[in-house]
């Protein structure tokens, strides 16, 4: 069995209280070994989060190839850097969520997420193209389970059983695939006159969440172009309404980037997220609302394939959790890659809950920031980034 203590989340966020395995990835390879033996050449591993899964099943199947989706971005980085540190011979193949990743499938292991429609559009997907006799191993913390999860697997799946508890894990075991008709993934909600589409695991769904809205409104009063460039950095710098480069970092379904490229025409937009839902969904937003040629959409982490300097606006509504851990740590990366992305005098304008008190973070890390709307929730903040 692998070496899980020399497992890394790098290049996600790292601390000691957050870890890059748990009980879950162990009870998951114990329940599933007998299944993986006897079908070396027909799994997928879905949700594994920094090579937990992966890792571990490729000693159980030995050298065939194992098919992979993993949301996050930094969760495949992860896992590369995690095969070679344990010099490992896996060969894992990183697909999207859809049928190439579950065709003909006999195993499917299964971290299970934390949202009840992504976990729907996942085994909806496998019991649409598994094979017919495919097994689903699920697992997750107790904590974070409930009996709505068996039902939802119960919708796509005629045999759910749960199997007993293990240091604070359980596994769910589903077979027997219910073939339905058309997927219902990705779904739209209109929104005034903006059409949002979302995949099961993009945050808020198809809705437009409080943030956001919060974030949205402000940005109504904003003239947003940078002017003649001045040294003075406690001065904010003027604006025209000439076009420039605006980016959404961490887009989520890409509210905020079609919102700017509708509005504002002559204006460059990068929307940018490491989830592969939240950029399959932004991308999905953006042609819905007749924009998909003015937005372009990238999977990286935390806007590293942008070019120092390169932005005028970054707009942020940064998570304030990790995977399921209330933590700060992400949006502090958040703020480091807006330092980095905007030019000299471009603005990062953020929104983020008010109880967080991020204005030092991002006066330290960005530059000079102002308040633009407090309420008891939310605050909305302009940071100029410093010249020099």
């Amino acid at each position: 069995m692998i070496d899980f203590d020399r497992l890394r989340r790098w290049p996600d966020v790292e601390a000691p209280d957050l870890v890059a395995h748990d009980a879950t990835d162990r009870l998951l390879l114990d329940t599933a070994e007998e299944a993986l033996v006897g079908h070396p050449d027909r799994v997928a591993v879905v949700g594994d989060r920094y090579g937990a899964l992966a890792l571990g099943v490729a000693e159980l199947v030995g050298p065939h190839p194992i098919r992979s989706h993993q949301d996050s971005r930094s969760g495949e980085l992860a896992l590369e850097a995690n095969t070679a540190r344990l010099g490992s011979p896996a060969v894992v193949v990183s697909h999207p969520l859809d049928a190439t990743l579950v065709e003909g499938a006999r195993v499917v292991v299964l971290q299970l997420p934390r949202g009840l429609d992504a976990l729907d559009e996942i085994a909806a997907l496998v019991a649409r193209h598994a094979h017919p006799e495919v097994v689903v191993f699920a697992g997750g913390r107790v904590k974070h389970m409930s009996t709505a999860m068996n039902d939802v697997l119960g919708r796509h799946f005629a045999e759910v059983r749960a199997g007993l508890a293990r240091q604070k894990s359980r596994v769910v075991t589903a077979s027997g695939p219910i073939r339905a008709g058309a997927s219902v993934w990705p779904r739209t909600e209109r929104h005034g006159d903006l059409l949002v589409v979302a995949h099961g695991a993009a945050f808020a769904g198809a809705s437009i969440d409080i943030g956001t809205r919060a974030l949205l409104a402000a940005l109504d009063d904003g003239p947003f172009r940078r002017g003649p460039s001045t040294d003075d950095d406690s001065t904010p710098p003027s604006w025209s309404v000439d076009g420039g480069l605006a980016v959404d970092l961490g887009c989520g379904t890409g509210v905020l980037a079609t919102a700017w490229a509708r509005a504002r025409p002559d204006w460059r937009v990068v929307a940018t997220d490491q989830s592969w839902a939240a950029v399959s969904s932004a991308s999905a937003t953006a042609a819905a609302n007749g924009l998909g040629d003015r937005v372009e959409v990238r999977r990286d982490d935390a806007g590293a394939s942008l070019p120092d300097g390169s932005a005028d606006v970054v707009l942020l509504n940064p998570p304030f959790h990790v995977g399921a851990t209330v933590h700060a740590g992400i949006a502090h990366k958040l703020f480091d890659a807006a330092a980095r992305i905007l030019a000299p005098g471009g603005e990062l304008w953020c929104v983020w809950n008010s109880h967080l008190a991020y204005r030092a973070a991002l006066e330290r890390t960005v530059g000079p920031t102002r308040q633009v709307v407090r309420t008891p929730k939310f605050t909305v903040t302009v940071s100029t980034r410093r010249r020099g």
